[in-house]
């Protein structure tokens, strides 16, 4: 089992950064690959990005590609998403996610955090 818990989340001004932080318990977190999603109101849950176990392969939206990056710290069982120039269009809640396979735009991932609002005014 893994717990996983999102922080970092506020509200920021557009072309502003955040940095979204997401610790999971257990001692098995390196054995994960971590999503990040997000879901905006009235939308999908939607694929933002994803590392490896190891942090050595990271993939992303095409939406925020460029924008956003994806680290972890094994050693401290978390795992980060740095959000730069922030456009309105993604406001959303953003989740970070475990899963034992590297999955890559799909929802399927085996444990999921209770997401934290990012809101990007204009």
């Amino acid at each position: 089992q893994v717990q996983l818990v999102e922080s970092g989340g506020g509200v920021v001004q557009a072309g502003g950064s955040l940095r979204l932080s997401c610790t999971a318990s257990g001692r098995t977190f390196s054995s994960y690959a971590m999503g990040w999603f997000r879901q905006a109101p009235g939308k999908e849950r939607e694929f933002v990005g994803v590392i490896s176990w190891s942090g050595t392969n990271r993939y992303y939206a095409d939406s925020v590609k460029g924008r956003f990056t994806i680290s972890r710290d094994n050693a401290k069982n978390t795992v980060y998403l740095q959000m730069n120039s922030l456009k309105p269009e993604d406001t959303a809640v953003y989740y970070c996610a475990a899963s034992s396979r590297l999955r890559i735009g799909t929802n399927e991932y085996d444990y999921w955090g209770q997401g934290t609002q990012v809101t990007v005014s204009s």
